[in-house]
């Protein structure tokens, strides 16, 4: 558990014990401080980001760790470029004394991070205030108390306050990736269920590798995952659950079964179910278990994704040697195309904030990541190589995570993050080769 209160503001609130959100009445939001993230290409703003100040060496080694994650999430973001410790003229030493401003503006820092953390009673308490250089300004300050363990976490926490003050967009670095994790020789491959921090740390396998997942994708409340796995018999579409362990089947299908994904209100499953040459979409109302037919088509209908308010749903339409994004009402009336470029497009998959459909092409033998607007128009092409695959969107819907296949018998699958600008391609390093991911909302 994490609980926060405002620093200066002195709002309290209880697991991290989260101290809210400060807009500090003295802060003046000085000229070019806030970090454009509309712009094609990005001018990252230098930050100093100080190890936390520790009051016992146990504090002062969190408070180091701490600062670390803060720096890689906001560096790898794409619009910070963290200022490396060794630049630094000033060393904070006490937490409660004001910075030398002259000497963060002689290293061209326009922002200052500086944190103190304290184990009180076996718990840890880590402080931080963002600091206007320029204006010499607070421009938010947060206390977080947690378990000592959770020091991973208050950093995420931390980098999203920072990052949301300064784009004045939601941050993204406190949530979670499922993915399949895959080893092994390249016909043999073991493929595990797995999760991690967005960041590619805390990685843990979820199911045995004894049957084949695919398509793993999050509950709207982060707790629940729904994926389908091949063992012995029907093909199945599991519930697990995070914190439990549990396992729950949806259902046993006759015939093959794709895709499941969760409704916004986390209540059905939607999923693509194949009989004969054909496979169309079906919704499942997991309270009564009741099933509802949306398309009845002779193509293959599947790979479907609600809109954030749960009256349309974005879909893939194969057959003839094309695959087309069709969008349709939630009760699967009014399907219409929206794709029309040239190639092949699947997988869509709607942005959190619903202003885009994400999908792969492929043409010419390269497949892209790219995205569209609803309704087909703007599309752009983010990122191209040899397979991409499989996009999945950032809660505050500015990054897509997608797996890049690397051709060659050592070659295998790797997770990759692009800004919806195009701009800012990260690899994401994990243990094993990795693929199909799946970002969860924002953790409560």
């Amino acid at each position: 558990m994490i609980s926060m209160r405002m620093i200066d503001g002195r709002f309290f609130a209880g697991a991290v014990t989260l101290f809210m959100w400060l807009a500090l009445a003295a802060t003046a939001r000085a000229q070019g401080l806030d970090v454009d993230i509309n712009k094609g290409q990005i001018d990252p703003l230098p930050i100093a980001i100080t190890a936390f100040v520790g009051t016992s060496p146990e504090a002062a080694q969190s408070g180091a760790d701490i600062a670390g994650v803060i720096a890689n999430n906001l560096g790898r973001s794409g619009y910070f470029r963290p200022l490396p410790p060794e630049s630094f003229i000033e060393q904070i030493t006490n937490f409660d004394q004001e910075p030398r401003f002259g000497d963060w503006r002689q290293i061209q820092a326009k922002a200052l991070v500086t944190g103190q953390t304290i184990m009180e009673g076996g718990r840890l308490k880590a402080q931080f205030i963002l600091w206007d250089t320029g204006s010499q300004q607070k421009r938010a300050g947060f206390e977080f108390t947690t378990s000592p363990k959770n020091w991973r976490r208050l950093g995420h926490l931390i980098s999203d306050k920072i990052y949301q003050e300064l784009t004045g967009v939601p941050g993204y670095f406190d949530t979670r990736v499922v993915f399949v994790a895959e080893s092994g020789p390249k016909d043999k491959r073991v493929k595990k269920l797995s999760i991690m921090d967005q960041d590619g740390f805390n990685v843990r396998a979820i199911s045995d590798g004894k049957q084949l997942v695919l398509t793993p994708r999050f509950s709207p409340n982060s707790l629940e995952i729904t994926y389908m796995a091949f063992g012995s018999g029907s093909p199945r579409v599991y519930l697990y659950n995070i914190e439990t362990g549990q396992r729950e089947i949806v259902g046993e299908f006759p015939n093959m079964s794709f895709s499941p994904r969760f409704s916004p209100d986390g209540q059905r499953v939607i999923m693509s179910l194949q009989d004969g040459g054909a496979a169309n979409l079906f919704v499942m109302d997991l309270r009564s278990r009741q099933m509802q037919q949306l398309t009845n088509t002779d193509a293959i209908n599947t790979a479907p994704s609600y809109s954030p308010d749960g009256s349309q749903i974005a879909f893939e339409v194969g057959g003839d040697n094309s695959q087309q994004i069709f969008v349709m009402n939630a009760d699967g009336s009014n399907p219409r195309r929206i794709s029309s470029g040239g190639g092949r497009y699947a997988t869509p998959v709607w942005s959190p904030d619903g202003k885009y459909i994400a999908f792969t092409k492929q043409g010419g033998g390269r497949f892209a990541i790219g995205v569209m607007n609803p309704d087909g128009s703007g599309e752009r092409l983010l990122t191209e190589g040899f397979h991409n695959e499989g996009p999945t969107w950032a809660p505050n819907s500015r990054v897509i995570m997608f797996f890049r296949d690397e051709p060659g018998e050592s070659g295998g699958p790797r997770l990759y993050s692009v800004d919806v600008s195009g701009y800012n391609e990260q690899l994401i390093k994990t243990p094993t080769f990795a693929s199909d991911p799946a970002w969860s909302p924002l953790l409560n």
